[in-house]
């Protein structure tokens, strides 16, 4: 029983104090009386309600706290892969230089220095532009005066000192006038028209160097077609339209159908190509472009795709049977009846950058990337003195049980991981490409027909990405199948050494040059 001093407590803070302690000393039978009949029952079934409340709550924590749960490992995943992403650029990865943020442009490259000074090497001729032994036009500078006593010099001259302005003349437009004459017959008083030529098909039109020169500036030089336009205005006085400047595109695609495909032909019969692919937006789509190259020879194939059925439109692949040298893309591992080889760079930058990730890594990457650096200097070494076009076969050997051995301390390194290390399986999977396909990361070293890299592709390739930068997207799919096209016969006349407007020229008057091997 409270004392009462409690009590007196209790009463001070008020009633709701003095129900709660009749409550505890009597009961709330005592108090409030016999509960309803039907009240135990209400109470059960507000207490089930309650129950289910809180069970459906529950039910809703969990399905938040899965979600929650696999938007974190899923975050994990991608934060782990944009980490990767963070520590590549175009010295450790495939992406170009253009990637690269200004602020972490690097000097550092795959080259090793020569040694050698900068500039023009001891005992090279140097060039100087030569004076023309027949200039256009002469211009006397004759004194007047003797320079010492002032009398007029009126005799004769003694010697001549030669120096040349060369400069250009006004760019004036030759029009020729082709008339067709009707002559009446004497004897049977009948007339006849003369013919046209062949090219000479409307009232006005322009010649084949006009042409040329236009599609110079649009095709070669990558002009947007209103600038090509402008640049034809105010070098050579011809208001040509980028409609007719279309329209030429279009007749000189048409009229190298047949080089293109001679160009084909060729590639197929030579005994190594360089092969790759890159993105061109048409149409606001990403489509594709594919070079087949050599060092006289160059293809550009368009397509919309980037896989095999792309290479198959294209048909130089699927009838090749030499060496493809590519960068491993898995759909040029359909074509078995060619031999492959696989881009020594690529494989030198992913190895740097693993190299440089962490230590870890670097005990197995760094020296895969050394050996690799070695075989190419010993194969260019040989190559350069004469050494055969193979290296000494115990020198195969054992570069490639060393090849070997460091692949096989690779694997040791790097076992299976799981699905969230992201970085992990890009190492293995770098591993075991070089176990796997081991012969065509060699295929330079036995045979010296074959290059390390795939250089020649990437060069080729890298004025499609300049066409794209310079004048965006293409309109239409016919309009980037006609660039690829004129571009592949400039590119193969260029490397042919010859000039790409005399070409242009020759390929408006409708007999361009012909493709040799």
């Amino acid at each position: 029983m409270p004392t009462p001093y409690e009590i007196y407590q209790t009463y001070l803070r008020g009633p709701t104090a003095v129900m709660r302690l009749f409550e505890q000393l009597f009961g709330t039978l005592a108090l409030y009386g016999p509960p309803k009949p039907d009240q135990q029952q209400r109470t059960i079934e507000s207490q089930t309600e309650q129950i289910d409340r809180l069970q459906e709550q529950l039910s809703r924590l969990k399905a938040e706290l899965w979600q929650a749960r696999s938007d974190n490992h899923r975050l994990r995943r991608r934060n782990a892969e944009l980490e990767a992403l963070i520590g590549k650029d175009s010295h450790n990865s495939s992406r170009p230089p253009s990637s690269d943020p200004p602020w972490a442009k690097r000097t550092r490259s795959l080259r090793r220095p020569s040694g050698k000074r900068p500039g023009g090497q001891p005992g090279h001729p140097g060039h100087t532009h030569p004076q023309t032994a027949k200039p256009t036009r002469h211009v006397v500078h004759r004194p007047r005066q003797c320079q010492h006593c002032l009398s007029p010099l009126g005799g004769q001259t003694t010697r001549s000192e030669r120096r040349q302005v060369i400069d250009l003349m006004p760019a004036r437009l030759r029009v020729t006038e082709h008339r067709a004459e009707v002559v009446r017959c004497s004897r049977c008083g009948l007339t006849t028209k003369g013919v046209f030529p062949a090219q000479v098909r409307a009232a006005v039109q322009y010649g084949p160097s006009v042409i040329a020169r236009a599609l110079y500036l649009h095709q070669y030089q990558l002009l947007p077609y209103r600038r090509t336009s402008e640049a034809m205005r105010e070098l050579f006085s011809c208001a040509l339209s980028p409609g007719t400047l279309a329209r030429s595109v279009a007749d000189s695609a048409r009229g190298l159908v047949q080089t293109e495909l001679k160009i084909k032909r060729r590639l197929r019969g030579a005994g190594v190509i360089h092969a790759d692919e890159t993105g061109l937006r048409v149409e606001a789509k990403c489509h594709y472009v594919h070079v087949s190259s050599t060092a006289r020879l160059t293809h550009y194939g368009y397509d919309a795709g980037r896989g095999r059925a792309a290479m198959d439109e294209i048909d130089i692949l699927p009838r090749f049977r030499g060496t493809c040298v590519h960068d491993g893309w898995l759909s040029y591992t359909y074509y078995r009846k060619c031999q492959h080889a696989l881009c020594g760079a690529h494989l030198l930058r992913e190895l740097t950058y693993f190299a440089e990730l962490d230590e870890q890594r670097k005990v197995w990457a760094a020296p895969l990337r050394q050996l690799l650096l070695e075989i190419k200097r010993e194969v260019d070494g040989a190559r350069e003195g004469g050494g055969g076009d193979r290296l000494d076969s115990q020198r195969v050997t054992a570069l490639s049980d060393c090849y070997e051995q460091m692949v096989k301390d690779g694997l040791e390194a790097n076992p299976p991981a799981d699905a969230a290390d992201h970085v992990g399986r890009q190492a293995r999977n770098l591993v075991l490409r070089l176990e796997r396909r081991k012969e065509e990361v060699l295929r330079f070293m036995r045979d010296f027909a074959v290059p390390f890299d795939n250089n020649q592709a990437e060069r080729d390739l890298r004025m499609i990405k300049l066409r794209q930068k310079i004048g965006g997207c293409f309109r239409t799919g016919e309009g980037a199948r006609q660039f690829c096209r004129i571009r592949s016969y400039l590119s193969t006349m260029k490397k042919q050494d010859k000039g790409a407007l005399l070409a242009l020229e020759r390929a408006c008057a409708g007999r361009p040059f012909s493709p040799t091997s």
